[in-house]
């Protein structure tokens, strides 16, 4: 009997010893945390997680209070008595902490170091130092993305070597990049608005798994701000207030956010306006930059006066405005619910690169604008963090409807006749994100994707004398479509904390139709309808491993592709002086293959941060000579111009390194600095030629002193050179907008600046100062019809309450 009572009494203390070993695991990933310090009140007894995130608690009383600290959690304090219920503890991320939790990789949280591709994040506190005037100089500031400007009312992204259609844009988990994204140089990015980003992640590189078409070269993924909720019965009431003064462009920014929290519900409303002058650019650096003239009507004519200010870019200033509302309902721990409205309008914004054309020594346009850029985007998610079904964890669904318009007015030096052509897109989108985990060390991810938008395109040509119009070739077809739908999945395998490895399918369908009778009247195309289908087969494959605490290795194999939209199927517009781009119905998707290696060195006080990576683009599609109807010369807006099409005519090969430093000098002082190298050629008509959107190499280094109430960030920027022989044949033939060397050639000069930031906090005020270009170069980043500003004193006050 008592031989019974023992192996009892055994049993009873192994179950209870059991009952005593719990789990911690982060809340977003259900992924364990090593080395989670758990203590009492008096920190008598403690103890440590392992590598699985376990812990025996049993040397704790039950009636202890346990606390749970880790460097890259937010503590949370337990009764013992509730932890044995379910010996399962969840910790939610410190985002001020070493372990950045990442989105867009997945549309899932994941912590940021399991992800094999490089990701930059830029969080809001960054825009709120670095004050940048749109989202375009947002990416700029970050120092890893190369940022081109036909105008002051634009900004075209490019990342590793790819920039426009080849970049994908994505709004609160939403594709923003539509059926007219072309190929030439997009504006976009402006409309959203920074004040009101919370968090910008950047994918160096392919993410066609997770986002589709266009997404060869990178992801740039905006998060605009949460309401948040209260969850008690008093009102949460936050606001913030912004005012901003710059120089160079007479900037004036006015902002205003507020939040009402409640239990369950939570509201979000935020307004910005800016207006901005002719931007002013530096004092020393090539004459070719200058503004010496100017094209104004007086008398109901043309007239060419002089410039008072060589420096001033007459015709850049325009305003903008931007509004969200968002409103969250929670229903449940669980289960939220989120809608968003935004919306963004901007003034005619004079096209400058167009405006400082010269044809037989004259200024060839006395007008060229774009017309008022607006987008609409209306989004709704719910979102669901749990569930006991077996095909799904998490689920997320995401319907969306966009409203793109933009437009385009040229008129010619003396000129009677106003060319107008105006564009509409609506766009639809639904995804459902699910993931589900399969176990402790598996995690798999899966989602649907449907996208549909429809274009609208009308064209006049309006004779200012006289106050008549005519309708005229509209730049697209009028009523096209352009859809897709999509299946893609994700998997992650993480067997222990030194090693993760990801991968991804998707199988795209793509279906673009288009309609040319109304343009046939004009161009007499030989055909009058185009059905264009494509699939694409993507994936993607890489690891992430961390033999030790200093060393981290990433390695990366992915493929990508393009399909043709409608700016490629159908697009007739002006492409450059004496050429103009017609239809072409025989088009099929571009493919990239690419692989990327990556060493992460973390030292005590010095990180490094390496990456190569390697790109080749198949079935390229590119602007080549073109017949039509065995034509190669058409008249256009009353010239006789080249005719050329898009088509799958070219392949690529991009290439380059990139390597970061982050240095801990003192306490409070840290040396950061980042350099890319960017490197690539295309075959053209059986010649390698460099390629179009491969930027010089260029990069950043800031010494940053911080001590929370003070912060002073002094800087450079610095540009490689880029030479004739560099540049691709398409720049060559834009000599206007580049200096000319010792051979009178087109050529991009080095240049750098100098520059301070400043911040100081005083109780719920931030005043930033900033100084850029303190040495007042003049110079124009690569590819750009403007140049930047000279001189820039930048002012700024920002109050929360």
């Amino acid at each position: 009997m008592k031989f019974i009572q023992t192996i009892f009494f055994l049993l009873l203390a192994s179950i209870t010893l059991h009952a005593q070993q719990i789990k911690v695991l982060n809340k977003l990933t259900a992924e364990p945390i090593f080395g989670v310090a758990i203590y009492n009140a008096d920190k008598s007894k403690s103890v440590i997680t392992n590598f699985e995130g376990e812990a025996s608690i049993d040397k704790f009383n039950s009636s202890e209070i346990l606390y749970f600290q880790h460097l890259t959690h937010i503590t949370k304090s337990l009764a013992k008595s509730k932890i044995i219920k379910t010996n399962l503890v969840y910790l939610n991320s410190n985002t001020q902490g070493l372990d950045q939790i990442i989105i867009s990789a997945s549309k899932f949280e994941q912590n940021k170091k399991d992800i094999p591709q490089k990701i930059i994040s830029i969080k809001a506190k960054d825009v709120q130092f670095t004050n940048p005037q749109t989202s375009a100089d947002l990416l700029q500031n970050s120092g890893s993305i190369f940022v081109q400007k036909s105008q002051l009312g634009g900004g075209s992204p490019m990342i590793r070597g790819y920039s426009t259609n080849r970049l994908l844009l994505t709004v609160d988990g939403v594709r923003m990049n539509n059926a007219i994204f072309r190929g030439g140089n997009l504006q976009n990015v402006i409309s959203i608005d920074p004040l009101s980003v919370q968090n910008t992640e950047v994918i160096l590189g392919s993410g066609s798994v997770i986002y589709g078409s266009d997404a060869i070269g990178g992801v740039m993924s905006f998060y605009t701000q949460k309401p948040q909720l209260s969850y008690a019965d008093s009102l949460l009431f936050k606001s913030n207030v912004l005012t901003r003064y710059a120089t160079a462009n007479d900037e004036k920014t006015g902002h205003l956010d507020f939040n009402l929290g409640y239990k369950k519900w939570a509201f979000i409303t935020s307004l910005s306006y800016s207006t901005f002058g002719d931007l002013k650019m530096g004092k020393h650096g090539p004459d070719a930059y200058l503004r010496p003239e100017f094209i104004t009507r007086f008398n109901n004519e043309d007239v060419i006066v002089e410039n008072s200010d060589y420096r001033i870019q007459k015709e850049t200033g325009y305003n903008q405005i931007n509004l969200m509302q968002k409103v969250r309902y929670e229903a449940s721990e669980n289960l939220s619910f989120d809608l968003g409205l935004h919306f963004s309008a901007t003034s005619d914004i004079p096209r400058y690169d167009r405006l400082i054309r010269y044809r037989d020594n004259n200024l060839r346009s006395a007008e060229w604008s774009y017309g008022p850029q607006k987008w609409f985007m209306s989004n709704f998610q719910a979102t669901k963090l749990s569930s006991r079904s077996i095909i799904y964890d998490k689920i997320k669904a995401t319907a969306a409807y966009q409203n793109f318009q933009e437009s385009r007015m040229d008129r010619s030096f003396q000129s009677s006749i106003r060319d107008f052509r105006e564009e509409s897109v609506d766009a639809y989108s639904l995804n459902l994100d699910f993931e589900k985990r399969l176990s402790s060390k598996t995690n798999f991810f899966y989602g649907l994707e449907y996208v549909y938008n429809k274009v609208m395109s009308r064209a006049t040509e309006e004779n200012i004398d006289t106050n008549t119009n005519e309708p005229t070739v509209t730049r697209y077809p009028n009523g096209a479509s352009w859809k897709s739908v999509a299946v893609y999945t994700s998997l992650k395998y993480k067997p222990n904390v030194k090693f993760i490895f990801q991968s991804g399918l998707r199988f795209n369908h793509v279906v673009s139709k288009a309609n040319f009778q109304e343009n046939n009247r004009y161009l007499n195309l030989p055909f009058e309808s185009s059905l264009n289908k494509s699939g694409a087969f993507t994936g993607t494959a890489g690891i992430s491993y961390l033999p030790n605490p200093i060393i981290q290795w990433k390695l990366n194999a992915s493929s990508a592709f393009r399909a043709p939209n409608i700016d490629d199927i159908g697009k007739v517009f002006d492409s450059g002086p004496g050429s103009v781009v017609v239809p072409n119905e025989s088009l099929k998707p571009e493919y990239a293959y690419g692989g990327e290696i990556g060493i992460k060195l973390n030292f005590k006080k010095v990180t490094l941060d390496m990456s190569s990576y390697y790109t080749y683009l198949d079935n390229a599609l590119v602007r080549r000579d073109y017949n039509l109807n065995g034509e190669t010369t058409i008249l256009y807006d009353g010239e006789l111009s080249n005719v050329q099409a898009i088509q799958n005519a070219s392949k690529a090969w991009i290439y380059g390194f990139e390597i970061g430093l982050k240095a801990k000098i003192s306490r409070l002082l840290n040396l950061i600095s980042q350099y890319s190298i960017i490197g690539g050629t295309e075959e053209n008509e059986g010649i390698e030629v460099p390629v179009r959107h491969v930027s010089p190499s260029f990069g950043n280094t800031h010494l940053v002193w911080d001590n929370k109430r003070l912060k002073i960030d002094v800087f450079a920027n610095y540009n490689g050179e880029l030479s004739f022989n560099k540049l691709a044949p398409s720049e060559i033939e834009k000599d206007y907008l580049y200096a000319l060397d010792e051979n009178g050639n087109p050529y991009a000069p080095s240049w750098y600046t100098l520059n301070l930031r400043t911040q100081y906090r005083v109780g719920k005020t931030l005043l930033s100062a900033g100084l850029e270009n303190i040495t007042n170069q003049r110079y124009r980043t690569y590819s750009s019809g403007i140049a930047a500003s000279g001189r820039n004193l930048i002012l700024s006050l920002n109050y929360s309450f």
